[in-house]
């Protein structure tokens, strides 16, 4: 089945549960490697699986392609350096909640319908419930972490539909990776060396983490970009924090409270909710069907 069969929308639900999925996976070897080790072999591997699978003409690429390859590759860079920071000293779906405000505040800035309004709202309850379950007792360094990495990551969604439309599929997508790879080196080279020396399972562990958090995610975001607004885009990552929770509690056992299962309930609905509207809609023309540009 072509992926331009698939509803974007679907696109979407699947490529969180990978990402949230693999992060999960990738925090079990905090121990080995640290979270700018696990970012590095993270960026690495995900940047090498998919310059395989694409090999990238970047021959005859402009500099308004380089450019915007490169933003994106900063963009993955510092969304994934401090996400992993955070995790590792924050609960995973706490964290990825607080770095869910800077897609969710992007999509109610671009929003222009009141359905679209009232569906980010409600996730943003969910939000604001699930961030704050723990009270006062969050590191500061967690908060401040997520919260950059949320401003990353709202970066990451303009730069990420800037990529789409100048550069054909996904080879934008694998040469921002290998950028961002390049940008990470510096800070975690030695924690990855040291942890691959002195475990043989990180290598393995990080091909599936870079399939599950870098390459198919990211792949399956970029082509749904090309098919949905930004604004749309932000709401449905609302499925994040909720996949997050369920992954802290399937791979760390980190067990599921009374507000967070609320914060859950919220945050999916309004996904549903924006999800159902998007297909409701009637087809856009091929203009309206791409991002706007940054």
């Amino acid at each position: 089945m072509r992926t331009s069969s698939i509803p974007a929308p679907v696109l979407m639900i699947a490529a969180v549960l990978s990402v949230q999925f693999g992060a999960a996976l990738a925090r079990t070897q905090f121990d080995a490697v640290g979270p700018t080790g696990a970012v590095l072999l993270r960026l690495v591997f995900g940047a090498l699986i998919l310059l395989i699978a694409v090999r990238p003409r970047v021959r005859g690429w402009k500099h308004e392609q380089w450019a915007a390859a490169t933003v994106l590759g900063i963009a993955l860079a510092g969304m994934n350096s401090l996400i992993y920071l955070a995790i590792g000293v924050i609960p995973i779906g706490v964290a990825v909640t607080l770095e869910f405000t800077g897609p969710l505040l992007l999509a109610l800035v671009q929003t222009r319908r009141i359905a679209d309004a009232a569906w980010a709202l409600l996730a943003f309850a969910g939000v604001v419930l699930l961030g704050f379950d723990d009270g006062g007792d969050l590191p500061l360094a967690g908060i401040l972490f997520a919260l950059g990495a949320g401003a990353f990551w709202a970066v990451y969604i303009l730069a990420s539909a800037r990529v789409g439309r100048l550069v054909p599929g996904v080879e934008g997508l694998a040469v921002s990776m290998a950028i961002g790879a390049v940008i990470a080196m510096p800070f975690g080279a030695t924690a990855a060396l040291g942890g691959v020396l002195a475990s043989p399972l990180v290598l393995p562990v990080f091909v599936g983490v870079a399939l599950l958090s870098s390459a198919l995610p990211y792949a399956l975001e970029m082509l749904a970009l090309q098919r949905l607004s930004t604004r749309v885009f932000g709401v449905l990552s609302a499925l994040g924090p909720a996949m997050a929770a369920l992954a802290g509690l399937l791979v760390l056992a980190q067990a599921l409270g009374t507000r967070e299962i609320i914060a859950l309930i919220l945050v999916t609905a309004a996904s549903v909710g924006v999800t159902v509207g998007v297909r409701r809609r009637r087809p856009p023309g091929p203009d309206a069907a791409t991002p706007p540009a940054p």
